[in-house]
């Protein structure tokens, strides 16, 4: 008798989304300085949310940056206060879809008008020939600005509400029958449509955690956190980490940000403790800020009791130069770096850069034929025990695909769970079953983008941040040291500082970037840095006052996202 062939060992597969965004606040006034926050909620969480409900055999992991976290919440909360009691609203751009009457001057109605543009043209606004038809005449009166005493209250209404339509989760379009009906219209929307356009926003916005949070108890997905605001902690902990992946980087004028070991763990602590509140458990895995790690930074999280990290296959590559680190056995296992308790596992920079740069032009039939052949001979190819890593942003890719990337993700969960030889888990299951975690002797520092620090740190506008930001800090220390500020004040303030040390604003900074984001986020973290100054009882110095920064680039996605190779 011939025996049985053995069955062959399936590839694992850990698919992680990333939900990240900073805190847009002007926290003075409470007053949202952009909505980026509630439009990816209402497009983007609920929509991976929905994908993974309706294949209840996938797994994933999911990360929440906790500052995300507490911004939904917060919508969630000044949506249902306006329902229920018309309290105000502090989102400019929401307030304005159930403004009862138009901005009288011209200057305000054109900026309304633009913000309702802010959407990709193809995917989002030309897919209705509806918008497409506003989008035009909005065009045309960007280029007559006399014309805009003319602007009537309908248009801007009608605008308003595509906007919101165009933002809205593709899920929520094919179930919501107030959605479906509101495309129908068309146009001449009353205050009424508006209404409950915003009804539909705060049922999302209200429920989205809480979605996720339902899955991940049934262990369908794992959820893990970030440090509380995003920092990059490696340049927290020493700014010359950034020469580890660029030898010849110029620096800030700040040899080191002082303090920076406290600061992380405070960023570490405050964000477990927002996640236990939201989700009523410790994670077991941080994904770091932009995937950005070093030596030291991977020492830390194993002393805070992680289980996992992760970070770009890019920073394994580098580090595989160094030739105390022998015979590497490739990206596709997690690794152990000497000296600490915490496995971390590395991006595959090819596969996630398909999904957010390319799958987007091809079919999605096309698309997902071409992953799974990539993982089959990965399958075939590959020895031992391998874990496959596909990490991007939960949010940013999908405006550029058909239908916000409904058929791509729902023949991707479809695919991958009836597959033969790919099982789709997470990384604290791999753990659990004993994956082979190989030693690493050293590690080169870097993120997710390029295998380095050049996204926030290295070029004159960039190292300008770091020289305010330290500024700040300084100033921080001093108010502190000096005991003359209450409990509530130094409370104030430290959220004021975790807010100025996130990464969002370093990411932008630089010519290659567009325009008008760079002078978005530039003006924000001036803002950000002058509240701070103003919490300390300082007035803030009079650079803070001058634009330092300005963009005139147009790099791939807009510039929200960045490949994992340069």
């Amino acid at each position: 008798m011939f025996g049985r062939k053995p069955a062959q060992k399936k590839l694992k597969l850990v698919l992680c989304w990333h939900m990240h965004q900073p805190e847009y606040r002007d926290l003075n006034t409470g007053e949202y300085q952009l909505p980026w926050t509630y439009l990816h909620v209402i497009k983007d969480y609920i929509d991976m949310v929905a994908h993974l409900e309706a294949v209840p055999q996938a797994k994933a992991v999911v990360n929440f940056v906790p500052i995300l976290l507490e911004q939904i919440e917060e919508y969630a909360r000044q949506v249902s206060c306006y329902l229920n009691d018309r309290i105000a609203i502090t989102d400019p751009l929401l307030a304005a879809l159930v403004a009862p009457s138009i901005p009288a001057d011209p200057e305000s109605r054109l900026k309304l008008i633009k913000d309702c543009l802010r959407a990709n043209r193809e995917r989002q606004i030309n897919r209705y020939a509806a918008f497409r038809k506003l989008a035009d005449m909005a065009d045309w009166l960007e280029h007559h600005y006399e014309s805009l005493n003319y602007v009537n209250s309908q248009f801007i209404a009608d605008i308003l509400v595509w906007y919101h339509l165009a933002w809205t989760g593709e899920t929520v379009k094919l179930t919501d029958s107030r959605i479906k009906s509101l495309i129908e219209k068309g146009s001449c929307y009353t205050l009424h449509d508006r209404i409950e356009v915003l009804e539909v926003i705060g049922e999302q916005l209200s429920s989205v955690i809480l979605r996720y949070k339902v899955l991940a108890r049934k262990g369908q997905i794992e959820l893990s956190v970030t440090p509380y605001a995003h920092p990059i902690m490696p340049l927290l902990l020493d700014l010359k980490s950034a020469h580890e992946a660029m030898l010849t980087a110029p620096l800030p004028e700040l040899e080191a940000y002082p303090g920076g070991e406290e600061r992380v763990v405070w960023h570490l602590e405050k964000g477990v403790q927002t996640f236990k509140r939201f989700f009523g458990f410790t994670p077991k895995g941080c994904w770091p800020s932009e995937g950005s790690i070093s030596e030291q930074t991977l020492k830390i999280l194993g002393d805070f009791g992680f289980d996992w990290t992760a970070s770009g296959g890019s920073v394994l590559h580098h580090s595989f130069h160094l030739p105390v680190n022998k015979r590497p056995p490739g990206i596709h296992h997690p690794y152990r770096l000497d000296g600490t308790d915490i496995a971390c596992f590395f991006r595959d920079d090819g596969l996630s850069d398909l999904i957010g740069f390319e799958y987007s032009k091809w079919h999605a039939d096309d698309a997902v034929n071409d992953l799974i052949h990539h993982l089959e001979n990965m399958a075939s190819n590959e020895l031992g025990d391998t874990v496959v890593t596909i990490i991007l942003d939960g949010e940013n890719a999908w405006e550029y695909y058909p239908d916000n990337g409904y058929f791509f993700l729902s023949a991707l969960y479809q695919r991958l769970t009836t597959h033969s030889r790919i099982e789709l888990t997470t990384f604290s299951e791999c753990l659990k079953t004993k994956a082979d975690v190989k030693p690493l002797s050293r590690l080169v520092a870097g993120s997710w983008v390029y295998g380095n620090f050049s996204t926030w740190i290295g070029d004159a506008d960039k190292n300008r941040g770091w020289d305010m930001l330290g500024d700040v800090k300084w100033a921080f220390d001093k108010a502190l040291a000096s005991k003359r500020l209450t409990d509530k004040q130094v409370q104030e303030a430290e959220f004021q500082l975790a807010v100025c040390e996130g990464s969002d604003w370093f990411w932008w900074f630089g010519d290659y970037n567009p325009g008008e984001a760079v002078s978005n986020f530039e003006r924000q973290f001036r803002l950000n840095l002058a509240n701070l100054y103003r919490l300390l009882g300082e007035e803030p110095p009079a650079y803070l006052a001058m634009s330092f920064t300005q963009g005139s680039g147009a790099p791939a996605m807009g510039g929200a996202m960045r490949p994992g190779i340069e």
